[in-house]
């Protein structure tokens, strides 16, 4: 097959403006304005994880956390007009990243006002790298929800995940294994998509997997699937990850 480069600019072009804020300051973890810190200094927000401690967390700057649904080659999942939207930041070869992201799934299917989108920030090896650039061609060549579809299956696989692998599930799920492993090592396009989701990830200090972002809340782990659905229902009483 071909891949359509016209089919797939406005998925990977950023809105007018947007390189203005390519590089901005990294986020940094701070304390409430009365000066007290919340949760015995884990985080902004009272956010507890599945085993009932603080569990770490940032708050995110706006002009941070704005930037996340332009980002070229996001993939979502969910519902399409969602009131609350978790951005998850993963690696294939994170262990807690394929344990979100099972739990993720069955979250997302049992909520139809929820969207689950995926950031790519393969930060553990060139491994990652690689299939992360593999997802990136499915992003281009068939959509998001193939791609989300690889970024399941993918994660399912044991052991170290390559681009090798990654294109074997591709092959798996019907689709063009040649065409997508030549986009993987010669489309700069994707090469900038992944920079610019793991420039982000950066700026937001994100520098373990998985990372999540829920509003203007970061979490910095897996704090666990009740914990992650306690976060969705805190969004809609309070607009916060954790009410105070």
């Amino acid at each position: 097959m071909t891949l359509s480069r016209r089919a797939f600019l406005p998925l990977f072009i950023l809105p007018q403006g947007a390189l203005m804020a390519q590089q901005p300051k990294k986020a940094a973890p701070a304390k409430p304005a009365n000066g007290t810190a919340s949760e015995s200094d884990h985080g902004w927000y009272g956010l507890r994880g599945d085993d009932g401690n603080p569990f770490p967390n940032l708050r995110i700057p706006n002009e941070l956390a704005s930037q996340v649904e332009r980002l070229p080659g996001l993939i979502r999942a969910g519902s399409d007009t969602p009131d609350v939207t978790i951005y998850a930041f993963t690696d294939y070869n994170c262990p807690w990243c394929r344990k979100a992201a099972s739990d993720l799934e069955a979250l997302v299917a049992s909520d139809q006002d929820l969207r689950l989108a995926v950031v790519n920030n393969p930060v553990l090896s060139s491994a990652s790298k690689e299939a992360a650039l593999v997802e990136l061609a499915v992003v281009k060549a068939y959509g998001r929800k193939d791609a989300y579809r690889l970024h399941m299956a993918a994660l399912k696989l044991k052991g170290l995940v390559n681009a090798a692998r990654t294109l074997d599930a591709a092959d798996g799920l019907g689709l063009d294994r040649a065409a997508l492993a030549a986009a993987a090592t010669g489309d700069p396009e994707l090469k900038d998509a992944l920079e610019r989701q793991m420039r982000l990830a950066d700026s937001m200090t994100f520098s373990v997997t998985p990372s999540f972002l829920v509003g203007s809340g970061g979490i910095t782990g897996y704090p666990g699937p009740k914990a992650i659905a306690g976060v969705v229902t805190a969004m809609r009483r309070c607009e916060l990850i954790a009410c105070p």
